[in-house]
């Protein structure tokens, strides 16, 4: 389990065993180099735990701790968590501010304590096997078990075609699940038992505050949120893609650090994509070092198995791939933490389906204006072929049907109807398996029971943070891609007391008129260059199809033989003769649009998680081999009373 990781903890790895418990951890040295080793104990041995991420408020914890007579041993924030866990029991997490998957064993009760942080920047799995209860960072951990079976869940496939990821506690892999960001799971007595302790809440003030005073409450809080992501006794730089989340980003850090910042971003050969204009603007006015690394559509293509190696699913776009050589050059500049601008789309407003979703509504009051709609044009200026559509081909995509105006889902369906088109290319008996399965019925069971007292702008930011937040974006762009060349990604905008802020800020300071992000844009003029506040928003996207069939130039080994009708038929989700006709227009360039595009990468992506996860697994001899440490307990085993099953972890 730790070897098949390795590259997410390359300075140490230890492993605990206490009769039929044992805990493993590889370890990225980030605080107290020294003294930080895990797994970690108790003072009187009873307590161990496994932990990855990291408890940014630990110095102020401690403090707190040690008032109520807590001895520290180690100046690390994972010991924090044991003091924290003895004096506050499972509410301990209600005190932590940071980004945390972790596993407690107690000894004396014979129980096990899991918990994955609020927003789910950091991954956590389970399953049962064979009599065991395994956990682990990432699923291949699980899949070194022989008794954990390796095959699809055709559920976790359907969400995932139609969402762009599954809704967790469901993966694409079958009887192995995902501890849902905010959520706590106990195993006593041989039951697990699931249970959320935080959420997200949009009870909106509607008190006269001016626009400055939450402007001055939010700017103050992102400066805290950044002050407290620094914390590391090792270099942190930061990604500047030149968009104005990660100007903002790095902006804060300058504010609270007198350090020399180092920056790094992505540049692509398709001027479609590349915003390196902007990226030398902000390093101009900020003044940071920085380096950047050009993409061009055949990197993608060489990386992209090992992309879908580390993030574990199928992926509808290429997006991940660069960002998983961006972390490459962090790694190898000799830098172990970055700050990104990760999630002020979803706190703050700033996603075009939110502009979308707004527009539609408008045009659904008089649905019969010939000029309403003509405003969806604004949107997407950075996506000529979206502006170069007929009419008639606009209407259609941003149809708005009666039934819809009343669907909890409005914001998301035409996204959600363009994505499963790529469905129609599956296979008879991946049809017959999802029959009179809903994914729509998935997403319901996600509503909490206020979700129809809030705004449609909030529904909307709901969706996006408990779906797409975690199962993609901090998934498939966050930790995997950085953990892939042992780097870790820390994210200021979503401090759960930024995202507590944005719940009440009201909808009209997020987006004014169609300007996205105000109240941010508002809190941060005079920290930010002109030039990318003021620019018009690009959302981080890379090329798709040409990655793979590009003019003349061949496509890379791999393409060719996971989309033969032979590879197609042997894993029997996709229809090969559809698939072809689909290869056949890329081989040519006339794939037309977004649904195209999603269905080959998708297709193509499912393929080479097969490959990679139900027939080529590694085995453990194949991995890289690392000394692993045991931390054995010197408590009388005989003392602790008689085991309740078998658990078997490592993060």
């Amino acid at each position: 389990m730790l070897r098949v990781v390795g590259y997410r903890g390359p300075d140490a790895s230890g492993v605990m065993v206490d009769g039929p418990a044992a805990l493993g951890h590889v370890r990225l040295s980030i605080l107290d180099l020294a003294g930080g080793r895990q797994p970690m104990h108790s003072r009187d041995k009873t307590l161990w735990l496994t932990f990855n991420g990291e408890i940014f408020n630990y110095v102020e914890l401690r403090e707190t701790l040690q008032q109520k007579g807590h001895r520290f041993a180690t100046r690390s924030d994972t010991e924090v968590i044991i003091h924290a866990y003895e004096e506050y029991g499972d509410a301990c997490v209600d005190h932590f501010n940071g980004q945390w998957a972790f596993a407690i064993w107690d000894m004396r009760r014979r129980r096990l304590f899991v918990s994955r942080d609020r927003l789910g920047i950091r991954p956590l799995f389970y399953t049962t096997a064979g009599g065991k209860f395994l956990f682990a960072s990432e699923v291949k951990s699980l899949l070194t078990d022989p008794d954990v079976p390796r095959r699809f869940d055709p559920i976790g496939l359907d969400q995932t075609f139609t969402l762009w990821s599954t809704v967790a506690p469901r993966t694409v892999f079958d009887g192995i699940a995902e501890l849902p960001p905010g959520c706590n799971l106990a195993l006593e007595d041989g039951k697990v038992r699931t249970w959320r302790y935080w959420d997200m809440n949009y009870e909106i003030d509607d008190s006269d505050r001016s626009v400055d005073d939450w402007a001055e409450e939010l700017l103050d809080l992102l400066t805290d949120a950044a002050r407290l992501r620094l914390r590391s006794d090792v270099p942190v730089g930061a990604y500047l893609s030149g968009g104005l989340d990660s100007t903002v980003n790095t902006a804060l850090i300058q504010r609270t650090s007198d350090a020399p910042l180092r920056t790094f971003s992505i540049t692509f050969d398709d001027a479609e994509f590349d915003e390196s204009p902007y990226q030398r603007a902000a390093v101009d006015a900020l003044g940071t070092e920085h380096q950047a690394i050009r993409c061009s559509t055949r990197d993608i293509g060489r990386v992209f198995p090992e992309v879908i190696w580390h993030s574990e699913r199928p992926l509808l776009r290429t997006a991940p791939a660069p960002l998983y050589l961006l972390s490459e050059l962090v790694h190898d500049s000799g830098y172990k933490v970055v700050l990104t601008g990760e999630g002020a789309d979803e706190m703050l407003g700033g996603y075009d389906l939110f502009k979308e979703a707004k527009i539609r509504r408008f045009w659904a009051a008089q649905p019969e204006s010939t000029f309403r709609w003509r405003l969806l044009e604004k949107l997407y200026p950075y996506m000529p072929k979206m502006q170069a559509n007929s009419a008639a081909y606009q209407r259609a995509f941003f149809h708005i049907r009666p039934e819809d105006l009343d669907s909890p889902f409005f914001s998301h369906l035409p996204r959600w109807e363009t994505t499963g088109r790529m469905k129609r290319l599956c296979s008879e008996a991946f049809e017959s398996a999802v029959d009179g399965h809903d994914v729509l019925d998935d997403c319901r069971a996600l509503l909490p029971g206020r979700f129809d007292r809030w705004r449609p702008f909030c529904q909307a930011q709901y969706l996006e943070t408990v779906i797409l937040l975690p199962g993609y974006l901090l998934a498939s762009q966050g930790d995997r891609m950085a953990m892939a060349h042992s780097v870790e990604g820390r994210f200021p905008f979503l401090d759960h007391r930024v995202a507590e802020l944005a719940g009440r800020v009201p909808p009209k300071l997020k987006m004014r008129g169609l300007t996205e992000k105000y109240l941010l844009k508002r809190a941060c003029r005079d920290i930010v260059p002109e030039e990318v506040l003021n620019r018009t928003k690009q959302p981080y996207r890379a090329p798709d199809a040409k990655c793979f069939f590009d003019g003349e130039a061949a496509a890379p080994d791999y393409v060719d033989e996971l989309l033969s009708p032979e590879r197609l038929a042997r894993e029997g989700l996709f229809r090969p003769e559809a698939v072809q006709r689909l290869v056949q227009k890329a081989r040519s360039g006339k794939l037309i649009g977004a649904s195209d595009n999603m269905a080959l990468v998708g297709i193509l992506s499912t393929q080479i998680l097969a490959a990679k996860f139900l027939h080529d697994f590694p085995s453990v001899e194949e991995t890289e081999t690392q000394k692993v440490e045991i931390l054995a307990p010197t408590v009388e085993m005989s003392s602790i009373g008689p085991a309740a099953g078998e658990v078997v972890g490592e993060i």
